[in-house]
């Protein structure tokens, strides 16, 4: 049985293939663990695992190549490189049964950080681990201005590609569509964590907290 996790706790996100392969590793610390969500967070520098084109399109900034990474998911073909967290200061709300977390992005601001946007991750519920939880983000995203006043749909031309490529079954096409259907009445009521986004707008990384690093080894690199 995994129990729940303290604040301040090294955690592992991982987002596992149906196949059971791992496609991805992110090293998160734990800010909050209640039944409601796992509040989870990191910094740059944090060290991650991603599949090696992925990692490559992100270095390049080269979007064709995340296409050839997805093609290399649905043949099985794929490898993890090490990789670090960049640029922004994360905070992950991630509820335990839904296909999404709520994901708040900081950057730099003078002398402190500012909230640069949310981001809603389509993505597979939580599974528990010894070392955090697994999960699959399945490409389509939304993003939300600071003050939840605007948003827009982010990845539709890659989450149609996943989707002809297999990758997103007809099952998981309607799970997602579902959650699409529950998020934009959160930001429009002000629901669910839009009711605390003043309070989450404020999160400020813990500066005693050291950046997080992944536990060698937690999975294997892939063939």
């Amino acid at each position: 049985m995994v129990h729940g996790f303290e604040t301040g706790q090294t955690v592992v996100r991982r987002d596992v293939h149906r196949s059971g392969r791992v496609w991805s590793e992110q090293a998160l610390r734990v800010v909050d663990d209640t039944g409601e969500a796992l509040v989870t967070a990191c910094v740059p520098g944090a060290q991650a695992r991603w599949p090696a084109l992925y990692a490559q399109a992100r270095a390049q900034g080269d979007r064709s190549v995340r296409t050839e990474a997805f093609d290399a998911m649905a043949k099985g073909e794929w490898g993890l490189a090490d990789a670090v967290w960049q640029e922004t200061d994360l905070l992950l709300w991630k509820p335990p049964t839904s296909w999404f977390s709520v994901n708040a992005f900081f950057i730099p601001d003078g002398d402190g950080r500012r909230l640069r946007n949310w981001y809603v991750n389509f993505e597979h519920p939580t599974r528990r681990t010894e070392a955090g939880f697994d999960t699959l983000d399945l490409t389509v995203d939304l993003v939300i201005a600071p003050d939840l006043t605007r948003w827009e749909w982010k990845d539709e031309d890659e989450y149609a590609h996943v989707r002809r490529l297999g990758i997103v079954s007809d099952t998981e096409h309607r799970a997602v569509d579902a959650a699409r259907g529950e998020v934009l009445p959160m930001l429009t009521e002000r629901s669910g964590i839009f009711a605390q986004a003043e309070r989450w707008s404020a999160w400020r990384w813990d500066p005693a907290w050291p950046t997080p690093r992944l536990p060698r080894p937690v999975a294997t690199t892939l063939r």
